[in-house]
């Protein structure tokens, strides 16, 4: 069923007129990425042998009349009626090319206010998003990809509540994530006592609003729907490769890569399963291929067609890319190692030190061999590098599909599942490792093939089988699910690469569905204590629409299948 998967995606989103498979999905993008002969035969083998997957745009439109490469865009927003507008229109051109966007809604007056030199009063931020909602939603209707937007506002906006409560109707901005970027000073003094100290007064309601105020309705919206995620301006800011250009006040839509305005990155994911041989990394093939997933992915900024010219100019100035990984927790269990261990942990900072440490010598050579990105001088890097940030960890919802591993450093959601908004449709997953795994204990066993249609079905409908206990309690344990793994491992595990990666991470800590609201509380807490750059998290079942339908009546949850 997996294959069906595959095959479905790669034919409603990436073959071009006359292709047929991923073969030809490959040659074409490592013909139109490779500088000569040598180097496309290298890029070929890389990407047939699925050992690096750039993301989607690069797959989609590399060596078409439209190469435009990144996934990642960020677009600024003024604070006058023709800047907001202008913001739209850039917005739609990058979505149209493929692109998903970031803005910062924070310069747009609050609601009521003044807004530019026009007589009048704003609409205020959550409104403007609405209108930016709507031109997604007609842009995506007539693409390939499904629309998306970063909408992010700072903790001392006075629409701060409006703004964090503007997704709690299921189906409202449907096109966007919404996070509020919070600076250290407010956390600490939620954190030192000093919560009920007034973070803003509305300027024209006279509304004061508390720290302890704007955070509890944080946490209300997470352990409603999910939403708003949390973004830490310091430890962004902490980590921006180029001061002197500027701050960082947004990310592309699922935050794991915070950029300047007008900046793109073209990302890319090493599949870590295929360096496991015996249990084991195998180090010198990892080496190679981090080494030629940098040349491709450099190379890849200068064979994309920016939408915008100002795009194009803050691209090339800064250079940046971000190479990270997919299917870690495959990766795990080809080990032998459960995810929420202290060896996984030690299995993740090994393997993640290990890329940074050669990705940044990768691009020091190519420095030496093409120059600095112009804007070096002035920057963190103490010596010339070729680019000026280059990891981060993206979220790989389809590659991964197609690699048919498991998603960035996420635990494997459920190891059965129906997952839908696949292209529009909906199919049973099965993971390979552990479909391989169970038919092998089954045999071991001596029982007969029912058993395992048996255990599917238990897993898809409660989404564990930590409860099915004539299975050994060491397949068991190193079989646990994301509902399965506490949240504190999750987060620990995220903390470990976000220590080596240059840009953030996206991923989801995924929570128990009787999660209280004092426990996400303490899991946001804890995760600007472990100085990650930003965290999300979703109550499992707390959406009607998610990706994973919930787990439930059997009947509700096979009638959509393809």
């Amino acid at each position: 069923m997996n294959g069906r998967i595959r095959d479905h995606i790669l034919r409603s989103r990436y073959l071009q007129p006359g292709e047929e498979g991923f073969p030809d999905i490959c040659s074409r993008v490592a013909s139109a990425i490779g500088s000569d002969e040598v180097e496309r035969d290298q890029f070929l083998r890389m990407l047939q042998g699925q050992l690096f997957l750039p993301n989607s745009p690069a797959l989609m439109n590399a060596g078409t009349r439209n190469p435009q490469l990144s996934a990642c865009f960020v677009i600024p927003v003024g604070d006058t009626i023709p800047e907001i507008f202008r913001a739209l229109r850039e917005g739609a051109i990058i979505q149209v090319n493929d692109g998903g966007t970031g803005y910062s809604f924070s310069e747009i007056p609050p609601s009521g206010a003044p807004i530019g030199d026009l007589e009048g009063a704003s609409p205020g931020p959550v409104r403007i998003m609405e209108i930016f909602d709507t031109a997604t939603r007609i842009i995506r209707e007539g693409g390939r990809r499904r629309g998306a937007n970063m909408g992010i506002l700072d903790i001392t906006h006075p629409d701060i509540l409006s703004f964090i409560t503007a997704k709690k109707e299921e189906g409202v901005l449907e096109n966007f994530n919404i996070s509020v970027m919070i600076p250290d000073r407010y956390m600490k003094a939620l954190t030192e006592g000093s919560g009920d100290e007034i973070l803003t007064t509305h300027p024209v309601s006279g509304e004061a609003i508390s720290i302890r105020e704007a955070f509890s309705s944080i946490i209300d919206g997470i352990h409603r729907n999910g939403e708003p995620g949390v973004l830490f301006a310091d430890a962004i800011n902490a980590a921006n490769p180029t001061p002197a250009l500027g701050s960082i006040k947004a990310t592309n839509p699922c935050g794991e890569e915070p950029l300047l305005p007008y900046e793109s990155c073209i990302l890319g994911s090493i599949n870590l399963p295929r360096f496991i041989e015996s249990k084991s990394v195998v180090w010198e093939k990892l080496e190679d291929i981090i080494r030629l997933a940098v040349r491709f992915l450099d190379n890849a900024i200068d064979q994309t067609t920016h939408p915008l010219p100002e795009i194009s100019e803050a691209t090339r100035k800064t250079r940046k890319i971000g190479l990270g990984v997919m299917g870690l927790h495959d990766a795990l269990l080809l080990s032998g190692v459960p995810y929420d261990t202290e060896e996984a942990r030690t299995f993740g900072h090994e393997v993640m030190a290990f890329i940074t440490a050669t990705v940044i010598d990768e691009s020091k050579r190519l420095g030496r061999e093409k120059g600095a990105f112009p804007a070096w001088e002035g920057s963190i890097w103490k010596e010339p590098i070729r680019n000026a940030a280059l990891t981060a960890i993206a979220p790989t919802g389809t590659i991964s599909l197609i690699a048919e591993v498991s998603p960035g450093i996420e635990p494997v959601y459920s190891f059965a599942c129906i997952r839908h908004h696949i292209a529009g449709k909906a199919f049973e997953m099965i993971h390979p490792i552990f479909s391989r795994a169970l038919d092998e204990e089954i045999t071991r066993i001596g029982l007969g093939e029912e058993k395992r249609r048996e255990v599917i079905d238990h897993i898809i409908v409660t989404g564990t089988l930590q409860d099915i206990e004539w299975l050994p309690e060491t397949f068991r344990r190193l079989y646990r699910s994301a509902r399965d793994i506490h949240p504190d491992d999750q987060l620990m595990m995220q903390a470990v690469f976000q220590q080596h990666t240059d840009a953030a991470i996206a991923r989801t800590i995924n929570l128990r569905a009787g999660t209280p609201k004092d426990e996400i509380a303490r899991l946001i807490i804890s995760a600007w204590n472990l100085h990650l750059k930003g965290v999300t998290c979703y109550r499992i079942g707390s959406r009607r629409d998610a990706v994973y339908i919930p787990h439930g009546c059997p009947a509700c949850l096979y009638k959509d299948l393809q």
